[in-house]
């Protein structure tokens, strides 16, 4: 856990300190000041340690980055956030003195708040903290667009009702009737001026009140969607596309096949299995795998107990060296040699009515052709711009990958990318500064494609690229192929559910 990051200068007076869980002011200015009496000048070390508290630190010139952690805090990990802390200070300090550090303080501490939450790192780069802390709202930029159609419609109608009551004063003059007006003012005797006044007073009453910008729904099988069809439908689409935004009718579709994907099956057998596997895999981006890490479990649900007392019939064609552990529950020696998963004591039943782990698995590897689905993405300078290809290609032909999402970072502030060619659909989403490449599926038939596009940029900032998709077959080939009662070996009617997704897939 991180406790608190600060600058301190070299005698360990604190500039700018920000703490990420309950401490006093007294508390962290005394660790800062004991905190250069720890450093023995002798040694090439960047932490020192206390009974109680390590400090991570970094020199930069006349001032120190110090991170105070717990001694059981991860010491990698805190040196790949404190180098992120000490890249975070130029970007809003032009020299690193005590003066600039604390005209600039509340934006500093705004970005350390972008890095780390109660005392956890986030998962953040350099451009995306610039991008949270400028808060480029697209919400308000809507709302604002909104209301000044509004505004231009009241003004209108204002001026319209003015003329009516100005002809109405002037037609009542003619023939000598009384003019309309409002309560006591009503005499011909009431000059224009006065008249005009009341109107646009009245008028102003009358102003439509300012919609709120509509929210974005937070349900995961729902599409945006942009209220009752009218004027304002057709102002906020038009203010969209203006801005550069694709508007895209299919993105409700493609959430909803998502959903289907990992909705269960709807025969649910009283003996049901969840076959789940999870890849968490990260390649260089000119190519070379760094490390591919999959875990998969075969959970088990039995909702009767008359089949209870059961036997798993799995069959494993995997080749490519999968570890296999058993629950402590089940017979080893039963699934080594027979391939079956049974109970260790056969009188005994499995738990009813909850899921059960049985049997679990997991490869970790970094052999390149493992790769269930390689990116290559190549961005070319041309000019100020930057033209970048990318192209995806399916290795493993067995899977079938629905709902992939491949997520290219931006630039920020240089307007919308200017698509050449595409396989499948785009969104740009100019708030968050990504474009989202939507491939409804990737199978053997459909195994590549390409997109290109150009944007002013430099090579770096489309990187890391990251993947997401869901599909109904496992990686690795490990099925339950036949399910038998323990007394008589009579076959169970059984049904699975098999999922394979993703945790993390990233091209850095």
């Amino acid at each position: 856990v991180l406790l608190a990051a600060a600058v301190c200068t070299k005698a360990g007076k604190a500039i700018v300190s920000r703490q990420f869980v309950e401490m006093t002011r007294t508390r962290i200015e005394g660790l800062l000041a004991a905190f250069p009496k720890l450093m023995n000048t002798g040694k090439q070390h960047t932490f020192v340690e206390t009974e109680s508290v390590r400090y991570v630190y970094q020199p930069m010139e006349k001032l120190y980055m110090v991170l105070i952690t717990t001694k059981n805090s991860n010491i990698l990990e805190d040196l790949e956030t404190l180098r992120l802390f000490s890249r975070v200070i130029p970007e809003y300090c032009r020299a690193l003195e005590e003066n600039e550090i604390s005209e600039h303080c509340f934006d500093l501490i705004f970005a350390f708040d972008e890095i780390v939450a109660l005392g956890y790192r986030e998962n953040v780069n350099l451009a995306q903290i610039r991008t949270f802390t400028e808060m480029d709202s697209h919400e308000e930029k809507v709302f604002r667009a909104v209301r000044e159609t509004q505004e231009r419609e009241a003004k209108a109608e204002m001026r319209r009702k003015a003329k009516e009551l100005q002809q109405a004063r002037r037609d009542a003059e003619r023939h000598g009737k009384k003019a309309p007006g409002f309560g006591g003012f009503g005499s011909s005797a009431v000059s224009g001026g006065m008249t005009a006044m009341i109107t646009e007073t009245i008028i102003e009453t009358e102003k439509p009140k300012v919609a709120p910008a509509p929210a974005r729904p937070s349900g995961p099988s729902k599409a945006l969607k942009l209220g009752a069809k009218g004027k304002e439908v057709d102002n906020f689409v038009d203010k969209l596309k203006s801005e550069g935004e694709n508007i895209m009718t299919s993105v409700g579709k493609r959430s909803a096949e998502a959903a289907k994907v990992l909705t269960s099956p709807i025969n649910t057998e009283s003996v049901h299995m969840k076959i789940e596997e999870k890849i968490s895999l990260t390649c260089g981006r000119d190519g070379g795998l760094q490390n591919m890490e999959l875990h998969g479990m075969i959970m088990l649900h039995i909702s009767d107990e008359k089949f209870a007392r059961i036997r798993l019939h799995v069959e494993n064609e995997d080749k490519r060296g999968v570890q296999l552990q058993t629950h402590p529950n089940v017979d080893k020696k039963l699934f080594t040699t027979e391939s079956q998963i049974g109970l260790k004591n056969p009188e005994k039943s499995f738990p009813i009515n909850s899921d059960v782990g049985v049997l679990k698995w997991r490869l970790q590897t970094t052999e390149e052709s493992f790769i269930p689905l390689t990116i290559n993405c190549w961005p070319s300078e041309s000019g100020n711009s930057c033209d970048v290809n990318i192209e995806y290609e399916l290795q493993e032909e067995s899977l079938e990958l629905n709902d992939v999402i491949i997520t290219i970072p931006l630039p920020s502030g240089v307007g919308a990318p200017v698509i050449g060619e595409i396989d499948g659909e785009y969104r740009h989403d100019s708030r968050r500064n990504l474009l989202e490449w939507c491939l409804p599926v990737i199978d053997a038939k459909n195994k590549s494609g390409s997109l290109e596009f150009s944007i002013a940029g430099q090579p770096n900032d489309f990187f890391p690229v990251q993947v997401s998709f869901v599909s109904k077959k496992n990686y690795c080939n490990i099925q339950v192929t036949k399910v038998t009662q323990v007394d008589g070996n009579s076959p169970v009617r059984f049904s699975t559910e098999t999922t394979f997704l993703v945790d993390k897939y990233e091209i850095l």
